[in-house]
Parts: C-alpha cells; sequence; structure tokens
C-alpha cells in the first residue's frame, strides 16, 4: 500500500515515513499541499491514503484536500492537526477529509489504527461501488432480456392470428417493415418509428376470434357475416387488453389519451390502438368507432394505408391479387377520403423501399 505524507516539518515526515515503511507500506513524501498534490496526480492509481497537515507554506492543508476530492474520488485523507485547532480539523473534515490525528503524535500506533480504520473504510466503498456496477448491469442486462421476450410474444402473437387465412405468415411481417418506413417519413421520433414496426403485426390478432367459415369464404360476405367480421377489431384489442365500452374508447382516442394507463406498458397501448381503429376512415366511415381526421391514432392510420396495399397485392380466398399500377390507383384515390393524405403522400415517397420489402417478403 502507498501512503503520502505532506507536512512541512522534515523530522515528522522522517519520524512517520520511518514507522510506515516497517509495517511494510510504501512511503512518498511532500513538504506541503502543491508537492503533495502534483504526487497524488503522478501516482492516482497507486496512492491508497494521504497523511497531510493543515498549516503548510505554499499551499496549505485546506486547500491541497478541496484540490483532492475533486480531483481523486475516494481516496483516504487524514489530517495532522496540533492540539487545541480540533475545529480546524473537523472543518477539514466536512471539506472532505476522512479522519484526524493530534499533533504531537506520541504513539505512532494511533496512526496505524487510523490507517487501518480508514483503509477498510475505503475497501468497502470499492466494493459497494463494484456492486452497484454489477447490480446495474444485471438489471440491464435483464431489462433487455424481457424486452426480447415481449417482442417475440407480440411478433409470435401476430403470426398466430395470420396462420388462419395466410399460411405464410408473412403478410403480417411486410405490414410492420412498411409501417416503420412510413413512421419514419412522417417525422415520428425514432423510438416510435420502431414501437410501430414492431406493433403492426398485431393489427389483425382479433382475426384469431373470427369463425373459419367467415374469414375463409371464398367469396363476399353478406351483411350478418360482415357484421361478425367487423367485430375483429374490438376482439383484437381486448386479446391485448381490457376494453370497457366503445364511447370511452372513441372519447380517449379523439383527446389522444387511448389506453394510456399504469396497466399497460407503451408497446401494448399502441398495438391496441392499432387492432381497434386500423379500419377507421380519414373521413369518418370507418368503424367500430367512427373517428375521423387526426382523431384517429396516428399509427392507426399508418397501419390502414399498409394493410390495405399489402391486402390488394397478395392473394386471398376471395380475390386474386391487384397488380402494383392497380394499388397504387387505389391509394390514391383513397387520399383524404379513406386514407391520411399525409400518409399516403408518405407511401407515394418511399414507393422503392416499399417494393423492395414486399420482393423480400414476397409470400
Amino acid at each position: 500500500m502507498v501512503i503520502l505524507i505532506i507536512d512541512d516539518e522534515a523530522g515528522l515526515r522522517r519520524s512517520l515515513m520511518a514507522y510506515l515503511e516497517d509495517m511494510d507500506h510504501e512511503v512518498l513524501e511532500a513538504a506541503n499541499g502543491q508537492e503533495g498534490l502534483e504526487l497524488l496526480r503522478l501516482r492516482r492509481q497507486d496512492i491508497g491514503a494521504v497523511v497531510v497537515d493543515l498549516n503548510m507554506p505554499v499551499m496549505d492543508g485546506y486547500s491541497f484536500i478541496q484540490h483532492a476530492v475533486q480531483e481523486v474520488l475516494n481516496t483516504p485523507i487524514i489530517v495532522l492537526s496540533g492540539v487545541g485547532v480540533v475545529d480546524d480539523a473537523l472543518r477539514a473534515m466536512r471539506m472532505g477529509a476522512w479522519d484526524f490525528i493530534t499533533k504531537p503524535l506520541h504513539n505512532l500506533e494511533i496512526l496505524d489504527y487510523t490507517l487501518e480504520k480508514v483503509l477498510e473504510r475505503a475497501r468497502l466503498v470499492r466494493e459497494n461501488k463494484l456492486y452497484q456496477e454489477n447490480l446495474e448491469h444485471l438489471v440491464l442486462e435483464r431489462t433487455a432480456e424481457l424486452e426480447r421476450t415481449r417482442k417475440q410474444v407480440m411478433q409470435r402473437l401476430s403470426r398466430a392470428a395470420e396462420y388462419k387465412d395466410n399460411e405464410t405468415g408473412r403478410h403480417v411481417i411486410r405490414v410492420g417493415e412498411i409501417s416503420g418506413v412510413l413512421a419514419k417519413a412522417l417525422g415520428l421520433p425514432e423510438s416510435l418509428c420502431e414501437m410501430v414496426r414492431i406493433c403492426a403485426p398485431l393489427h389483425d390478432v382479433g382475426k384469431i376470434g373470427i369463425p373459419d367459415s367467415v374469414l375463409l369464404k371464398p367469396g363476399r360476405l353478406d351483411p350478418d357475416e360482415w357484421k361478425i367480421m367487423r367485430e375483429h377489431c374490438v376482439y383484437g384489442c381486448e386479446i391485448l387488453g381490457p376494453l370497457t365500452d366503445k364511447e370511452g374508447a372513441r372519447r380517449a382516442c379523439m383527446e389522444h389519451l387511448l389506453f394510456v394507463d399504469t396497466e399497460d406498458n407503451e408497446l401494448l397501448a399502441m398495438a391496441r390502438a392499432m387492432a381497434l381503429c386500423h379500419h377507421e376512415r380519414w373521413d369518418g366511415n370507418g368503424y367500430p368507432l367512427g373517428l375521423a381526421g387526426e382523431d384517429i391514432p396516428v399509427e392507426a392510420r399508418i397501419v390502414s394505408v399498409v394493410d390495405v396495399y399489402d391486402a390488394l397485392k397478395s392473394d386471398r380466398p376471395y380475390k386474386k391479387s391487384f397488380s402494383q399500377e392497380e394499388c397504387l390507383r387505389l391509394l390514391h384515390e383513397g387520399s383524404g377520403t379513406q386514407f391520411d393524405p399525409r400518409v399516403v403522400e408518405a407511401f407515394f415517397t418511399n414507393e422503392p423501399t416499399i417494393a423492395e420489402i414486399y420482393h423480400r417478403w414476397k409470400d
């Protein structure tokens, strides 16, 4: 252990150094605070403790302590204080010193005892810091693991619904990837863009609750079947969390407070908004809430465009796929009525990227 002795009395320094060297310590010496500070800066990784006088020329002990506690954290500092000036020693401790010894020092074992105390305290401080750092690292690892697990569960759940009417499940992947592109194009924060990409595949999770006789019917649905099919929005919302009533959800959407509560995490809240509102229309003629314009959550407005595009481009039990030109024409025609014009504009601006995503995840 390296001990730094700072005192302007040469005889006292020699006595302290000889005693500490006999105790198997390596000892450095300085005649004033400035010399001591330079040594501390030079050997900061080695010095285990400092013994410093208060009244010295050039730089006194108070100034040394003030600099030392700022530049070298958690290095034990023991003050040497003359008899009758205990108040000065206490002042030094308030500045950051760890302990004090009064002069004249007749029994050097007092120094040994005081050093043992501060060095043990320093050891505990280091161990506690290491424990805190390890704990923080462990918490970050566990949090990341939980986040990965939550995302995986959401992905599996989205594909569970899609397998009912699309055996590859790639529709939900395309919807997620393209929705993320449009979210970025609309200027949403990066964190929200990633959430949109993750949550969008869950927009049709409510199809789990739709009978196969309706969902897989090879032809147009009759009015009763269509009524059943429309319920998949509510089913999806309820699968991801409780839905008290449609009117309450409608008010929450219009006030931009949809599902913001202590029981929902952000991903589930966004996924529920998408599931419930992706068939709302910009002109207010959609379902199940009849929302219009910006009362519809932006994430649902994005998914609405992407879902229709991908459905048009894909084979379904009731239709064959449309050409790219026909898909783009129908999106353009729906701008301002079925779709948010800004989302449609973002779609056309990013058409090359979207086409590449569709090709990469083609059924």
